[in-house]
């Protein structure tokens, strides 16, 4: 498919601009005219974007309203066209036209979803097929929002890890930079003028400051080259990559929660596909790219591998040397009694809850921590410019 650049009418006669993919100038045609958009001009775009994905907070409710509807009897096309007419993003719109143009056109639910990778994720589709299989459509949507939903819960507390303690730096490294760039030069040249000897501190302070007006500029950029270059050579080497993952996973405090998280994912995934009737090898290929870390994505290939030459499973995620001990104790117990989806449930849910934990607990120390750090800082900064001034102030004659 091409991705076209169009102008449409709307219903309303107003023109509306935007891109959507199709085969041709027809498809691209008719597929406004489901949206409810009337064609005016379209070229296919010289300049190839990157695919932009579907918010999750978007496909959640979507697979949601499909869910109900599939489980009403609705037959799957009937569910997509009300879907499509009654949803009020264009993204979802534009999306699920696309669904019913292959699905008018003999596809399958799962393949048409396949086409749409901005949308529908490997693993969606994976669960799609076996739902198409098993009959059972209605729960492979249900288990796709399902899915989607616990991913998005551990990405918020992903970013809530990392946006207060970003907030508070940039605020501090603010407030730091202004004082030294333009506080600090003013008070210098009254403290010198006074012909009095400055404290020792009084001094690092004002050679901090030369130090920062002088080689600020040039230390910026070097940090800004740096930066580059170790994202140029992270993004040639996947070998490098996973030995910053691996050092990620390391890290004090963090590192134990970021491992946390990501084996939540993964197990809530497997969990899922497996229940769906997936087997053992397809369900932990589909969700390697889950744990979003490359070094617990090696030892999940170097798992499956010892599984394909015939090994247990837990012995084989023992073997790849990278995951914690409750994790084989939990897939010996689910080979055991034979419930390997239960297990893993019960896995990514005391994982999950440990992440929650975790995350409250780190904001809960990082928050007096930095602002300990911020004020004492600043502290530092108003006591070696205030003692110089309080001793001019006292010679003052009264």
């Amino acid at each position: 498919m091409t991705l076209f650049r169009y102008r449409a009418l709307t219903l309303a006669g107003t023109r509306q601009r935007g891109r959507m993919e199709a085969t041709d100038l027809r498809d691209l045609e008719q597929r406004l005219h489901a949206s409810g958009l009337q064609l005016i001009n379209g070229e296919p775009c010289r300049m190839m974007l990157p695919r932009r994905r579907l918010p999750r907070r978007e496909l959640i409710p979507f697979c949601y309203q499909l869910e109900q509807l599939l489980g009403a009897g609705v037959p799957p096309f009937e569910s997509l066209a009300v879907l499509r007419d009654s949803h009020p993003d264009s993204r979802v719109r534009n999306m699920v036209s696309g669904l019913l143009d292959d699905i008018e056109n003999g596809c399958p639910l799962s393949q048409a979803a396949a086409r749409q990778p901005g949308a529908f994720s490997a693993v969606a589709v994976s669960l799609l097929r076996a739902g198409e299989e098993a009959g059972r459509l209605p729960e492979a949507v249900r288990d796709i929002g399902s899915a989607l939903a616990r991913d998005e819960a551990l990405a918020a507390h992903a970013r809530r890890i990392a946006i207060y303690p970003a907030i508070v730096a940039s605020v501090l490294l603010l407030a730091v930079v202004v004082a030294l760039t333009q506080v600090v030069p003013e008070l210098e040249k009254l403290l010198r003028s006074s012909g009095q000897v400055l404290p020792l501190q009084t001094r690092l302070l004002v050679g901090l400051s030369q130090a920062v007006r002088d080689w600020g500029g040039y230390a910026l950029l070097a940090l800004c080259a740096g930066m580059g270059a170790s994202w140029q050579a992270l993004a040639r080497s996947a070998r490098l990559r996973t030995h910053a993952d691996a050092l990620i996973l390391r890290l004090p405090v963090v590192g134990d929660i970021l491992r946390k998280l990501a084996l939540a994912r993964f197990a809530g995934l497997f969990a899922t596909l497996y229940a769906a009737g997936i087997n053992v090898i397809d369900a932990l290929r589909a969700s390697e790219g889950a744990t979003g870390n490359l070094a617990l994505r090696e030892g999940l290939r170097s798992a499956r591998d010892a599984i394909e030459r015939g090994r247990p499973i837990s012995t084989a995620f023992e073997a790849a040397g990278i995951f914690p001990p409750l994790v084989t104790r939990m897939l010996a117990l689910g080979e055991q009694t034979g419930s390997l989806d239960n297990a893993l449930h019960k896995l990514g849910e005391l994982y999950q809850r440990d992440v929650s934990e975790g995350t409250a607990r780190l904001q809960a120390v990082a928050e007096p921590a930095l602002t300990l750090l911020m004020g004492g800082l600043l502290l530092w900064i108003a006591s070696a410019v205030l003692g110089p001034i309080y001793d001019i102030i006292t010679r003052l004659p009264v």
